[in-house]
């Protein structure tokens, strides 16, 4: 599932391709055609994205709400668009742009109270400027349940997935299974502080890279997709600082990974 850089990096093409002017939309599939007929030829004023969530906004009309879940995706590009080819959800076309959105776990309009609701079930996103870190560190420190699954949990932060949850607790050394009760204010805000940065580098080059520089294979250049990480889908791997293998177990429906010696039980990051 697309974490929460990627909605913001597409919120920010969309408004950069599309805001400003008229927009037609179309549903090739027909599964959303009213939805897109009450779009088009609307003007789009602006995008925005909460945690997994995008958002446009239509001057005079309903807001476009869409959730990529595990299989949505935008395919977008300049001049004509391609003849619509599968299960075409949404074609969406401006001036010189356009955009395809398949499979997508949400495609709705929405009116002004039902996205403040849907808001209102959220944790703060660290992408956006309105986040309060304390907001998630009042749910945290109240919590029995382990840290690693409330960092999944959007209602406590918006827009971490399983590559974030992972590689957080990994650069700051905690034990994913401390309680969350059990972490400090302190430690919590150097975490929040950490994901607001990797975050911000995700939606500026596309794609998550969590090595800190004196672990990088190299010191320049783009990295590859299996080096880019420490612990995340390395499960038997040695651990890229201390060799240890990294281990892997099933935590709310998601393989979480961490290495037993960098974040040993009771681990807090503090020692």
């Amino acid at each position: 599932m697309p974490e929460g850089h990627t909605l913001h990096r597409l919120a920010r093409q969309q408004r950069r391709l599309f805001a400003g002017r008229p927009v037609r939309a179309s549903s090739p599939q027909g599964r959303f055609a009213e939805g897109a007929s009450a779009i088009d030829g609307r003007v789009l004023r602006r995008t925005e994205a909460n945690g997994k969530h995008l958002l446009q906004h239509y001057l005079g009309g309903p807001i476009l709400h869409v959730h990529l879940g595990l299989y949505g995706n935008f395919t977008t590009g300049s001049g004509l668009p391609p003849e619509p080819k599968g299960a075409l959800r949404l074609r969406l076309v401006g001036e010189n742009a356009w955009t395809d959105l398949r499979g997508a776990n949400a495609c709705e309009l929405l009116e002004p109270h039902e996205v403040a609701a849907l808001f209102a079930r959220l944790g703060p996103d660290p992408l956006r400027a309105d986040a309060d870190p304390m907001q998630a560190y009042r749910r945290i420190s109240r919590s029995r349940t382990v840290i690693a699954a409330l960092l999944m949990d959007q209602q406590v932060v918006a827009g971490i997935g399983n590559v974030y949850r992972a590689e957080l607790l990994y650069r700051h050394r905690i034990d994913p299974y401390l309680p969350g009760q059990a972490v400090s204010l302190p430690m919590w805000l150097a975490i929040w502080d950490d994901l607001v940065a990797l975050m911000r580098a995700g939606v500026r080059v596309g794609r998550i890279e969590t090595l800190r520089p004196q672990d990088r294979p190299r010191k320049r250049g783009p990295l590859a997709r299996d080096e880019a990480g420490y612990v995340y889908r390395r499960a038997g791997l040695p651990c890229r600082v201390c060799g240890t293998e990294v281990r892997t177990e099933v935590l709310v429906g998601r393989n979480l990974y961490w290495c037993p010696h960098c974040q040993p039980a009771g681990a807090t990051g503090l020692s």
